[in-house]
């Protein structure tokens, strides 16, 4: 073994409950242990990457991860996370997210060596969907007694004098599906031990008892702390809502944003959990980053450690010269590397004008462009004065001269001319 799993989950701060035990199994031999993956979207968010970043440990510790990706369960709805019930996902979407998550997670986990220890997907549908309610409630249900499944906490909140909502049987059976997986996995691949958040302790546990009293085996549960913000609001929710692994849905700076814009006690405690760095190397960050808080140096190195093994060396440069064209740092150059969606991220809320592209064909001068087809000034002898004294700039480049032609070349993605008078303040130009 490389390193001590739960060791390194402890100092980064992994650590929630963990079975006695647990330590002992995986300091014994390599062990296969998973985590459960809901497959509603053909992407994974923000919230998911604790439980994926438990699994990179445990890989590189040398054991051997295993993905459920929740087909079945993820129709029910778990009432620990008090979602509504959900609808029945087709076989083909179900599919097709399963595909899509296992390419995302394929950039943390070696699924394709042919190495004792490579990763394993599988799918709960693929077990759950012949199995009839006479024989799950035969064969598995009656092995856990209501008595044992109304003492968890998840349970208990739905049904308590608080609850407005209740619980519906569904809901209420949800820990055995969830304990059945366990207990599936538990025989066919030897999968000994469960991970996921501190919310599933109870939907864990469940399993091992149904695999001990099933089976008559030992097997073991470790949760992690659910993430929280400083602020008290969400962990991975923006006001555009989840931050997604996916570029399409999020794009690599709206991503590299996020962790930029942390605060310093959550950055210091996300660069524990989402990064790969050594302690050594992260103490002498932190203590680098509390001689200068104002360089943001942790941030800095947080956002850059994620965006890179999320998306790639590449996506994290383009996102750090996006953020500096808002600090008047960038260059057309760095304009021209954008793809649209960037560009509109980075320009988010500015004013925007629109002109047609036969006007621009035939070339407007500057004065025109600023205070005639558009009102970025408000007057033409405002514009004139901004313009001679350097005040302006056309996708960047600085523009002295009032006689200066804007045409169809300087397009940034065909659509798109950005004009900035003064330090800060853009407006961007929409051709049509």
């Amino acid at each position: 073994m490389k390193m001590n799993f739960v060791e390194e989950l402890q100092w980064r701060g992994m650590v929630h409950d963990i079975m006695p035990g647990t330590d002992e199994q995986l300091q014994k031999e390599m062990t296969s242990a998973y985590v459960g993956i809901d497959p509603t979207a053909d992407s994974l968010h923000i919230g998911h990457l604790v439980s994926v970043m438990m699994l990179k440990h445990l890989q590189v510790a040398g054991h051997r991860p295993v993905v459920l990706v929740g087909g079945a369960t993820g129709m029910i709805g778990d009432p620990s996370m008090k979602s509504s019930e959900r609808n029945l996902l087709d076989e083909p979407t179900l599919r097709h997210n399963q595909e899509s998550i296992k390419n995302q997670l394929s950039r943390f986990l070696d699924f394709h060596s042919d190495a004792d220890n490579r990763a394993l997907m599988v799918n709960n549908y693929d077990w759950m969907k012949d199995f009839s309610f006479l024989e799950f409630i035969r064969d598995v249900g009656k092995h856990i007694t209501v008595n044992y499944m109304m003492s968890k906490d998840s349970v208990k909140k739905r049904i308590g004098g608080d609850s407005k909502e209740g619980l519906s049987f569904t809901e209420f059976t949800y820990q055995l599906v969830q304990g059945y997986d366990f207990l599936h996995l538990y025989n066919k691949e030897g999968c000994k031990l469960q991970m996921g958040g501190s919310d599933q302790w109870g939907n864990i546990t469940t399993g091992t008892e149904m695999i001990r009293r099933i089976s008559g085996g030992e097997a073991y549960a470790l949760t992690c702390p659910l993430i929280t913000k400083a602020d008290g609001g969400k962990f991975g929710k923006t006001e555009a809502g989840n931050v997604w692994l996916d570029p399409q849905r999020t794009t690599p700076y709206e991503f590299y944003q996020f962790w930029l814009n942390c605060s310093d006690s959550d950055a210091e405690k996300y660069i524990k959990i989402f990064t790969l760095l050594e302690k050594k190397e992260i103490d002498e960050l932190l203590d680098k980053h509390k001689e200068a808080p104002h360089m943001r140096l942790l941030q800095k190195e947080l956002a850059r450690e994620v965006t890179i093994m999320v998306h790639d060396r590449e996506s994290w440069e383009v996102a750090v010269e996006a953020s500096n064209i808002l600090f008047g740092k960038g260059t057309t150059d760095s304009l021209k590397k954008m793809d649209e969606k960037t560009l509109l991220s980075v320009f988010d809320g500015v004013p925007l004008f629109e002109i047609s592209k036969d006007q621009l064909k035939e070339g407007i001068k500057i004065l025109d462009l600023t205070a005639g087809v558009t009102t970025i000034f408000g007057s033409k002898g405002e514009a004139r004065r901004t313009v001679t004294g350097g005040g302006v700039s056309i996708n960047k480049e600085k523009v002295s001269d009032i006689e200066f032609v804007v045409d169809m070349s300087y397009l940034l993605n065909e659509k798109y001319i950005l004009v900035q008078k003064g330090k800060k303040r853009y407006s961007l130009i929409v051709a049509v």
